[in-house]
């Protein structure tokens, strides 16, 4: 149907915390979450038939903003689920937002990451395939 938009795509995995991913006291060393959500949005864009080296390619996803909110500890060994969902689509960029939810399903973590589209080192428009696979219309 004409206006119709898909819903924003994300993607939702269940892990265990890592000795790899905890520091000496066996908690999540902080800057490894970036390192997850980044592995959550190649899956995410795996998923959609946006293979990876069609981006390597044809375009760079450069991040230019992240944040993160750290409110419950995630201790070594203990599990996870992590949900990485297209937040909004720029013309130029698309912000992700991010949840990592506790053993006990309390929110853990939350956040953003803003990637956006280069061609040839500059900024250009998402491409109107990758637009609806993410669950976004055309553009005004």
């Amino acid at each position: 149907m004409v206006g119709d938009v898909m819903p924003a795509a994300f993607i939702e995995f269940k892990r265990r915390l890592r000795w790899a991913d905890a520091d000496a006291a066996g908690r999540l060393h902080f800057p490894r979450i970036f390192e997850i959500i980044e592995e959550a949005e190649s899956e995410l864009l795996r998923g959609l038939d946006w293979p990876l080296d069609v981006r390597r390619r044809n375009y760079d996803f450069p991040r230019v903003h992240v944040e993160c909110r750290f409110r419950r500890m995630l201790v070594l060994d203990a599990p996870f689920r992590l949900r990485l969902a297209v937040g909004k689509l720029g013309r130029t960029s698309i912000r992700y937002d991010y949840q990592v939810f506790d053993a006990d399903e309390e929110l853990a973590i939350e956040g953003t990451m803003t990637v956006a589209l280069l061609q040839d080192g500059k900024p250009t428009e998402i491409p109107p395939a990758l637009r609806a696979l993410l669950g976004g219309g055309p553009l005004d």
